[in-house]
């Protein structure tokens, strides 16, 4: 047999006065004869974990089950969602939701430890000066998958997450935040789409705007560079460390600036940069979702977290007809009028990751979509709002990660497992290779 397909380079541009100009992934870059997962074109994972505040009306209230508006049932064609989790009706063949599980890392801390626990599992210790805690199961996974892409992970917030009702009287490194780079380095979550948009594409309203400012800021670190050699020389030790570690951010700076040239761009149609936090709430939540997207169909990153609105929050739901501040709702009393208007609000923060999943899915990447290359965990770090308790916790994954994913099931662990369980999984499903994680006792089956 005569194989004689060309075969191109997965990094071929095309050159012409200056301008370097990336190519899509084509049947050209795959080798002939060669399965698409031993190329540098195979699938590459995406990572996202998508947070909501004040739990979720499931069995834990006086009235018992015929209230759970959040637990599914069944697995396979009996699976059968929740009217909370219904909007992912179309998709729910790869969504596996998750019961009795149990985060004892808040636990009595109403709202001011809730969000950061939430991928940790570690209560921090509230004592020391300054965060302490320890990383999050998204930097864990970007330090893993994130080195070629231009940002190793993406924080975003939909508002502010610096909240009075959540902070207390301290600072708000716990309540504010999902991610923890590692034990002291609490990661701001952005909610100005501007901001995020050049973090994620370049400054510059225009691509003209953002190539030179790029390349100005290319000149200036092989400046730094030129110059540094000469400069160690004269120093002493003690200085020579402190210019290496200043030099190892500049590397880093580096990196990603040599990353944001190999952006592929092409056939993605980038929006006009946004002028700022949007006054429309419900516009905001999708337009970050959109960044999400944009950033993942790019692969300018591969991992993002997301506080869809903040802990302690006083938002209202106008748009839905809720016009009571979410923080004070949650505190329901057993009321059938107040858990019913919460359940409008939980349901729509699942229409639009819904409409998220739905964009995942109707993107092509290689072989399939990018749906079927994510994994997405969504959910809360407390259960009953009204008790700020932590048992039994809300949370899904969704989507197909590479094929690591099952999907389509609800499964029951024992009483009171604990959330580091379903940490370790998470984890080992994106290629971490952990015997414990947190107070894990060992993964989920059947994930």
């Amino acid at each position: 047999m005569f194989i004689t397909k060309k075969h191109l380079s997965r990094r071929t541009v095309l050159k012409a006065a200056g301008i370097s100009l990336s190519l899509p992934l084509l049947d050209a870059m795959i080798p002939a004869s060669t399965a698409l997962a031993q190329t540098a074109a195979a699938p590459k994972l995406r990572a996202g974990f998508f947070y909501i505040p004040h739990g979720a009306i499931m069995w834990n209230t006086p009235y018992g089950a015929e209230m759970d508006h959040w637990s599914p049932s069944g697995s396979g064609e009996s699976f059968k969602l929740s009217p909370i989790m219904s909007p992912l009706e179309s998709y729910k063949r790869y969504v596996t939701s998750f019961g009795n599980l149990e985060n004892k890392a808040p636990q009595g801390s109403v709202h001011t430890i809730v969000p950061a626990t939430w991928l940790s599992g570690v209560r921090p210790d509230q004592k020391a000066t300054g965060a302490h805690m320890s990383a999050t199961i998204d930097q864990i996974i970007a330090a893993k998958i994130g080195g070629d892409s231009v940002l190793p992970s993406l924080e975003v917030a939909s508002e502010t997450t610096a909240q009075s009702a959540a902070c207390g009287t301290g600072a708000c490194y716990y309540s504010s935040t999902l991610s923890f780079r590692n034990a002291t380095t609490p990661l701001p979550m952005e909610f100005n789409p501007r901001k995020v948009f050049t973090q994620l594409f370049g400054a510059g309203d225009t691509p003209e705007e953002r190539a030179t400012i790029a390349h100005r800021r290319g000149s200036l670190l092989d400046m730094i560079n030129h110059r540094s050699g000469d400069l160690q020389r004269t120093l002493g030790p003690a200085d020579r460390a402190v210019l290496d570690n200043y030099l190892e951010s500049v590397r880093e700076t580096e990196r990603r600036v040599a990353k944001a040239s190999e952006r592929d761009l092409t056939g993605i149609d980038l929006p006009d940069t946004p002028i700022g936090e949007l006054p429309d709430f419900n516009e905001q939540v999708n337009l970050m979702f959109d960044l999400i997207h944009l950033a993942y169909q790019a692969n300018v990153t591969r991992v993002a977290s997301y506080i869809m609105v903040a802990e302690g929050t006083n938002r209202t739901y106008n748009h839905i007809g809720v016009s009571d501040a979410f923080h004070p709702l949650s505190h329901h009393a057993n009321n059938k009028d107040r858990i019913d208007k919460l359940v409008k609000v939980q349901r729509y923060h699942v229409e639009r990751f819904a409409a998220f999943v739905d964009k995942l899915a109707k993107t092509p990447d290689g072989e399939g979509s990018l749906l079927d290359h994510s994994l997405l965990m969504y959910g809360s770090n407390m259960s009953n709002s009204d008790r700020h308790n932590n048992y039994p916790l809300p949370v899904m994954l969704v989507g197909g990660g590479c094929g690591a994913l099952q999907g389509g099931q609800h499964l029951m662990s024992p009483e009171y497992t604990t959330f580091s369980n379903l940490h370790l999984t998470v984890l080992n499903k994106a290629g971490l290779e952990l015997k414990s994680f947190g107070d894990s006792t060992g993964e989920i089956a059947g994930v």
